[in-house]
């Protein structure tokens, strides 16, 4: 039996399923391809895989009393839980990092996975993201982490 807490155990079997179609997408069509091309299979796999998946969803956020209707497109929404940006860059920077960690701050998702397929090894490409103030279920308790 698993020793982790429920959200913990949620978070940890939806994004390892998740890494598992992105590892087998990166094995079948390596490491040369455009963003694009990644994201259209991921949504695929994943859609044939039985998760809800949006692709380039138009997200508002707010500044005070005004509403930015397209203020970014997030790649692509998993269970309107988990966000993926999808990246074919030399390395991921900061500022990768710092655009997903925005992403999740200004929709209130609490997962999020950044993936650069150019990446050799796409082991070494992935970054995880759990915030748990985003999590409805306030029975839940974990701490906010970057892996």
């Amino acid at each position: 039996m698993s020793s982790l807490k429920p959200i913990e155990q949620y978070r940890s079997d939806m994004t390892q399923r998740v890494l598992g179609f992105a590892f087998e997408i990166h094995s079948v069509l390596g490491s040369g391809l455009l963003e694009s091309a990644y994201e259209q299979c991921f949504a695929y796999e994943l859609k044939q895989n039985g998760f809800y998946v949006e692709q380039q969803i138009p997200m508002a956020i707010r500044y005070k009393d005004f509403v930015v209707p397209n203020a970014f497109k997030a790649d692509l929404l998993v269970e309107n839980k988990l966000i993926i940006e999808l990246k074919t860059v030399e390395r991921l920077l900061p500022i990768h990092e710092a655009q997903i960690i925005h992403y999740m701050h200004l929709s209130h998702k609490p997962l999020g996975l950044l993936l650069n397929f150019k990446e050799g090894s796409l082991k070494n490409g992935i970054k995880r993201y759990f915030f748990n103030q985003y999590v409805q279920d306030s029975s839940f308790s974990s701490s906010n982490s970057v892996v």
